[in-house]
């Protein structure tokens, strides 16, 4: 009965030591390939977050140069508006093709990885949990209200919209020591396959002998090139890993925001919301609201300027 079981188990190991030896060099390799390509379609996705809060900062510190800005202004309508004006200007080109090819439809980018989509949810998310806020003297949350606006957006938080960006960037950053754990193992499996060659040699068969080795040494030294392999394709995915690192430009992301919304707070004297102020239209055409920005800005200089005047 042991003996059956025993022959059994062994049986067992030799098909696994045989199937993997078969399949895990292009195992390895097929995961290499995709790890390499979804680290940088997780970069990609994450980075269109920093693209808009890069693009936000810029409009806000013009606002903060800006000697004829009021800072009497609301906090709320002040963000609001540059908020628009961000989203509407990263769009503003692409408005301009489709209304010369009347055919034209969203660019590939922002089907593939829904990036108008993702920047009007951060307008959105944003401008809601700042509409309440109070100049009591202290001073409010915005790196919580950074963080939750980034974090919960869904655009920017999975891969094509289906693929969850965190989850798998988890699974990419242990992948360099699977490749090492991997390389090991299949050496150790070439060396269990070799081993039983050894047992079939015959000392006093020269010939013979020298044939046993050879294949054995053969069999040994093929086994290690699972090992370097697993070594050239872990420290290829690390490299890739520190180079397109998505916590790095998430956090990035999440300061730089988190500072506009902190220096526009200082600036302005007050949060009040106007009865009659619009919400936000992420379908409105980019152009007819920047150019309807324009008037009312323009007009704010004016009614600025009357009473110098008078």
């Amino acid at each position: 009965m042991t003996g059956g079981i025993n022959g059994l188990i062994n049986e067992v190991v030799n098909q696994v030591v045989v199937l993997s030896t078969d399949i895990l060099l292009p195992t390895m390799l097929l995961v290499f390939l995709f790890g390499m390509t979804l680290r940088v379609l997780i970069w990609f996705t994450v980075s269109r977050e920093h693209w808009y809060s890069y693009e936000f900062s810029k409009r806000v510190h013009g606002f903060l140069e800006d000697k004829a800005s009021r800072p009497d202004a609301s906090f709320y309508v002040t963000l609001k508006r540059l908020m628009e004006r961000t989203y509407y200007e990263l769009f503003e080109v692409r408005a301009k093709m489709m209304r010369r090819r009347p055919d034209a439809v969203r660019s590939l980018a922002d089907r593939l990885f829904l990036i108008q989509h993702g920047c009007a949810r951060v307008v959105r998310d944003t401008l809601k949990q700042v509409k309440y806020l109070r100049y009591d003297g202290q001073h409010p949350r915005f790196l919580e209200i950074s963080k939750n606006t980034f974090e919960n957006n869904t655009a920017f938080n999975k891969v094509f919209g289906v693929i969850p960006a965190s989850g798998f960037n988890d699974f990419l950053n242990v992948l360099p020591g699977l490749f090492i754990v991997g390389g090991i193992f299949g050496t150790f499996l070439g060396i269990m396959q070799a081993l039983p060659d050894l047992s079939s040699m015959d000392l006093t068969d020269a010939e013979g002998t020298k044939v046993i080795m050879d294949t054995f040494l053969l069999k040994v030294a093929y086994s290690m090139s699972t090992s370097i392999v697993g070594i050239i394709f872990s420290v290829c995915q690390q490299l890739l890993n520190t180079a397109l690192s998505p916590e790095k430009i998430f956090i990035n992301t999440v300061n730089r925001f988190e500072t506009s919304l902190t220096e526009l707070w200082f600036r302005c004297k007050n949060n009040l919301l106007p009865e009659d102020l619009k919400e936000f239209d992420e379908h409105k055409d980019p152009l007819d609201a920047l150019a309807a920005e324009a008037v009312e800005k323009e007009n704010e200089r004016k009614a600025a300027n009357l009473p110098r005047s008078a």
